[in-house]
Formats: C-alpha cells, sequence, structure tokens
C-alpha cells in the first residue's frame, strides 16, 4: 500500500492536490481525525476490494484533535505502514488574497476576533512541526491549476504521461459526433469499403479492412500527418493539466474506416506510455 497523508495551511490548495491525487488513482479520504487514521489503514487492507494508493487529508479544521497526528505516525509504523507526507504550503500575503476573494472563513478566525493575519500565523505555527517531518512540501503561491496538477504527477508517478487518460472512440457520422469528444477526425474523404460488397459486412477490425483501407496514398499520407499532429496536441494537453482526453475518428457509418484509424491511433499512443482505451461506438449498428 502507498500512503500519503496530506496535510498543510487552510487555503493552500489541499483540496486542489486532493483532486490530482484522485486522477492518478489514489482513494482519497478528507478531514479525517488523526486518531482514525491506523484504524482506517487497517479497514483498507482487510477489505475485499484492495487499494494500492490511498491519500488522507488531516488539518486543524479538526481543532484540538489535529496534535494527536503524530501518535497516529507512530501508530502506522508499528504496523509496518509505510507512510509518505506531504505538505502544502503558500506565502502568506498569497493566503490572505485567496481568502479575501473566495471571502470563505478561516477555520482559526473566530479565536482571533476576526483578524485573517493573526490566524494564519497562528496556524503556521501549529503546523510547523508537521511541516518539518514532510516528505515532500508543495508551495502553490504562484502555482496554476495545471502547475500544480504537473508537481504531483511527477512526485507520485514513475510517467507523468499516466496523469491523463486518453479515450480513442471511433463513430459514424450518421449516428452523431460523440458529445464528450475533445478531438474530431473525420476519414470520410478516403476510399469507402462499403462499396466493396465482400467486404461490405466486415469491419475495420478484419485485416482485409485495415488492408484496404491503408492501401490508398490518401490514407498512406494521411496518418503520420494525423499522428504527428496528435504527439504535438497530447502533451500541451496534460501541460495545461487536463486529466481526460477523448480522440474521435468519424466516417459515414463507423463500421471500417475510422475504426481502422482509431485502432491505429490507439495503438500509436501505447509506445508512449499513456493510459489509454479505445471503443467502436456504431461498430454493430
Amino acid at each position: 500500500m502507498e500512503l500519503i497523508v496530506v496535510t498543510g495551511l487552510s487555503g493552500a490548495g489541499k483540496s486542489a492536490v486532493v483532486d490530482v491525487l484522485e486522477d492518478i488513482g489514489f482513494f482519497c479520504a478528507d478531514n479525517m481525525p488523526p486518531k482514525l487514521i491506523p484504524t482506517f489503514v487497517q479497514l483498507i487492507e482487510n477489505s475485499k476490494e484492495k487499494r494500492e494508493r490511498i491519500a488522507i487529508v488531516t488539518d486543524i479544521r479538526l481543532g484540538g484533535s489535529f496534535k494527536d497526528l503524530f501518535k497516529a505516525l507512530e501508530d502506522l509504523t508499528g504496523m509496518n505502514v509505510h507512510y509518505k507526507v506531504l505538505f502544502v504550503d503558500a506565502s502568506n500575503d498569497v493566503l490572505v488574497k485567496r481568502y479575501k476573494e473566495t471571502r470563505r472563513k478561516h477555520p482559526l478566525m473566530d479565536k482571533f476576533n476576526g483578524s485573517i493575519n493573526e490566524a494564519i500565523n497562528n496556524e503556521r505555527e501549529m503546523l510547523m512541526p508537521a511541516r518539518q517531518i514532510a516528505n515532500f512540501i508543495v508551495d502553490t503561491s504562484h502555482t496554476t491549476t495545471a502547475q500544480c496538477k504537473e508537481m504531483i504527477a511527477k512526485l507520485f508517478l514513475d510517467n507523468p504521461q499516466s496523469s491523463m487518460r486518453i479515450r480513442c472512440i471511433s463513430f459514424g457520422y450518421k449516428y452523431g459526433i460523440p458529445n464528450d469528444s475533445d478531438l474530431v477526425f473525420d476519414v470520410r474523404c478516403l476510399p469507402n469499403p462499403f462499396y466493396i460488397k465482400e467486404l461490405r459486412n466486415l469491419t475495420g477490425l478484419n485485416e482485409r479492412i485495415k488492408e484496404y483501407v491503408m492501401k490508398w496514398p490518401q490514407a498512406k499520407n494521411l496518418v503520420p500527418k494525423l499522428l504527428d499532429l496528435i504527439d504535438y496536441l497530447v502533451p500541451l494537453y496534460i501541460t495545461e493539466g487536463k486529466s481526460q482526453l477523448v480522440i474521435s475518428v468519424g466516417c459515414t457509418g463507423g463500421h471500417h474506416r475510422s475504426v481502422v484509424f482509431a485502432e491505429l491511433i490507439h495503438e500509436h499512443l501505447s509506445m508512449n506510455g499513456y493510459l489509454l482505451s479505445v471503443n467502436h461506438r456504431d461498430i454493430r449498428k
């Protein structure tokens, strides 16, 4: 089990960090009292549904019980559970600005008669021991959501490219473009096997259809241009923090040409370590 204990300053972006952790495959639990962490981990370990990657958020929203964190970490060590602490930080000026913009209330504000600066300073002092033992410190003071995602992916993924899931879909224009498409490519410009009697009832998964579609100069010239464009675009989407990308390829009925090209794109991307799936929406229609 890979266990990440997430803590840090209120307003620093723990929620955004947890969103990223969920996107890259962590099972996340928010606002957990430290005393319950060992019990929760034990329940997960004994569950039939195994969770290999877990992230637990605990912070001063819990009030005085946050001080139990260090005892909980000792208990985890005694259970031979290996954990790492991720501390999310931001500068005081940035935190004040965020609270002003969002009009959210700092958890310690009432304690300091509404003074946001005193609340932040007190929280920073309370969290200093946790910061000192942290394995990772992520400062979000000057990062965008996309940059935050990139940082977390680099920390917890062997291959940061797998932070985004790509779906390749073939479809027929006669049935409409998939409504979740991000990139849509139209291959109706290529010769259609439908008009060859012995090929009509086959699909693009059949080798004979693939050979027919790919034998034409139009297809041979299209392939490198199409793959080059995809290779250029996908990293840009990753850099922008996108967690899912749907690449749709359409032909008239969704049986032949689109299937061949969706499979070709899927095969090409699989060599680059992306999380992939392929679906032929209209192949049986």
